[in-house]
């Protein structure tokens, strides 16, 4: 069966925005989040455009090939301008969970609006046997709460942003995660951890 799986760059204190992010401006302050994605020399195989360090490479392209849909939250979605009526990723489906309509959908993109779980249902349906990325802090939040989530994939970048919209919300309870692997590299400290059940 596939997996879920939430991979978010982040800074040291928990950011994964800087301030004043939102349509037209992306992340805010926050874009030293992604540099990682083009100061090396190796090009993913997945993403074109992005040009990574060796180590970086090898573990994004692993997961980037691994998945199949994506659910994105309203608000990362509007942020991102809509990921230009297509998906952030260029080979998987995206489905947006969101709680009120969102007439600028395209036929590329389905609308979720009964939530966390029929979201991923139908990424599971859209991602035809592949893993279900999840992409901004409410919705792994959420799929967190629901004990829905199998990995998250931390791409810890070595800064302190002071402020931002931070990864996590607030859980009913503790998440246990287990160190499956950690990969320094330029500018980024890649953390993979299972969600222990």
């Amino acid at each position: 069966m596939s997996k879920v799986i939430s991979a978010h760059a982040v800074s040291v204190d928990g950011f994964i925005t800087g301030r004043d992010p939102g349509a037209g401006r992306g992340l805010g302050d926050a874009s030293m989040l992604f540099d990682w994605y083009f100061d090396g020399d190796t090009p993913s195989q997945v993403f074109g455009g992005f040009k990574l360090s060796a180590p970086s490479s090898r573990l994004f392209d692993a997961l980037a090939a691994r998945v199949g849909a994506i659910v994105a939250g309203r608000r990362t979605y509007d942020d991102s301008d809509h990921f230009g009526g297509g998906s952030p990723h260029p080979g998987a489906r995206l489905v947006v969970l969101s709680h009120r309509p969102a007439p600028e959908i395209t036929d590329r993109q389905r609308l979720v609006t009964t939530g966390v779980h029929d979201a991923i249902a139908a990424a599971r349906q859209a991602a035809g046997g592949k893993d279900v990325g999840l992409m901004g802090g409410g919705v792994v939040t959420e799929a967190l709460r629901a004990g829905l989530v199998d990995e998250v994939v931390l791409h810890q970048v070595p800064v302190l942003l002071g402020g931002g919209r931070p990864f996590f919300g607030e859980l009913p309870e503790h998440v246990r995660l287990r160190l499956v692997e950690a990969v320094p590299a330029p500018g980024v400290t890649h953390l993979r951890y299972e969600v222990a059940r």
